[in-house]
């Protein structure tokens, strides 16, 4: 099986010990399911899955955020997170879409692959158009943005904001 499958509060060890290989904090990814115990992981999954089912903010910043498993011959290998709706804050950093890939699978294409089948997850739930925030030191990312359509609009020293049109193209 490659594909994306969405996280679930039974979600295993196979998860668990792939996100413990992703750094915590990795141009401006967080993954905050590295460090914690099997146990707290368990409980993190529930409250991930909670965030997705919410509508609106909560707490006045927090928008709805789904998390899925990129998995590649039955094994996952890296993580998405798709927004369904942005705040000001989320357009300056963070966008609609946020992937990381362990790091013993990178150099592989599943970069790309998980941006591919994140813009279709986003194009379902109605995204037109994806923001991705890209640190800008991050030329693996901003290669894979453009490959996958996407143009930057705005650059700085920190950051590219590059936004990826997800309806289909006649």
């Amino acid at each position: 099986m490659t594909g994306l499958r969405r996280l679930s509060p039974g979600d295993g060890h196979d998860v668990y010990d792939m996100l413990q290989t992703i750094p915590k904090n990795e141009n401006g990814l967080i993954n905050n399911a590295n460090g914690l115990s099997y146990d707290e992981f368990k409980i993190w999954l529930t409250k991930k899955q909670q965030e997705s089912e919410q509508t609106g903010l909560v707490d006045g910043w927090k928008v709805p955020s789904t998390t899925y498993w990129l998995y590649v011959d039955g094994v996952p290998v890296g993580f998405g997170n798709l927004r369904s709706f942005l705040t000001d804050a989320l357009k300056k950093a963070g966008g609609n879409i946020g992937y990381g890939i362990s790091p013993e699978h990178r150099g592989k294409g599943y970069g790309n692959l998980i941006l591919k089948l994140l813009l279709q997850k986003a194009r379902e739930a109605g995204i037109e158009k994806a923001l991705l925030t890209v640190h800008a030191d991050n030329a693996a990312s901003i290669a894979v943005a453009l490959a996958n359509g996407g143009v930057i609009t705005e650059r700085n020293d920190e950051r590219v904001w590059i936004w990826i049109d997800t309806r289909p193209k006649d």
